[in-house]
């Protein structure tokens, strides 16, 4: 939906499927950010827990236990060995957050400090180790559950608008 919609003509939109796998978000993630060398990366993953769009404040390096889609694990639990534990973004969230929610969407939009130690945690420390900060991630629910996926195309196009503001 965000493809469709775009982001103005100033923006360079690239949209990538990400696979739920340690080593191929080890391998993409860098290589994303040496081919395209943007100005922001922001990640979108769906979280069958979440009842909001979540904007996420900071990546974990820690704690990875649990296998992904080939049933692995990194033996050292971490995502950059000797990184530190935690990377936030340079992204104010929580002023994003109330600048998107004062534009009446009919979606709730959310802040957290924990994106799960799982996959989507994962990619987001990547990102923001290789970036310096300069990445976002966006936990959205299941399509339908509340929201259509118009509904989170808009939201997310909004977000993104106003982070890159």
């Amino acid at each position: 939906e965000l493809k469709k919609l775009g982001l103005g003509d100033n923006v360079d939109l690239h949209v990538y499927e990400v696979p739920v796998e340690y080593q191929a978000v080890q391998r993409l993630i860098p290589a994303l950010w040496e081919k395209h060398r943007p100005q922001l990366v922001v990640h979108v993953g769906v979280s069958g827990m979440a009842t909001t769009v979540t904007l996420e404040k900071c990546g974990h390096n820690l704690g990875y236990t649990g296998l992904d889609n080939c049933d692995f694990c990194p033996g050292s639990e971490c995502c950059v060995e000797g990184g530190p534990e935690f990377i936030d973004s340079i992204i104010d969230m929580d002023m994003v957050c109330k600048r998107v929610s004062a534009l009446g969407l009919d979606i709730m939009v959310t802040v957290s400090e924990d994106a799960g130690r799982y996959l989507c945690d994962f990619t987001y420390y990547t990102s923001l180790y290789q970036s310096s900060g300069r990445s976002a991630f966006i936990h959205v629910p299941p399509l339908g559950e509340p929201y259509t996926a118009e509904q989170l195309g808009r939201a997310l196009q909004a977000i993104i608008e106003e982070m890159l503001d």
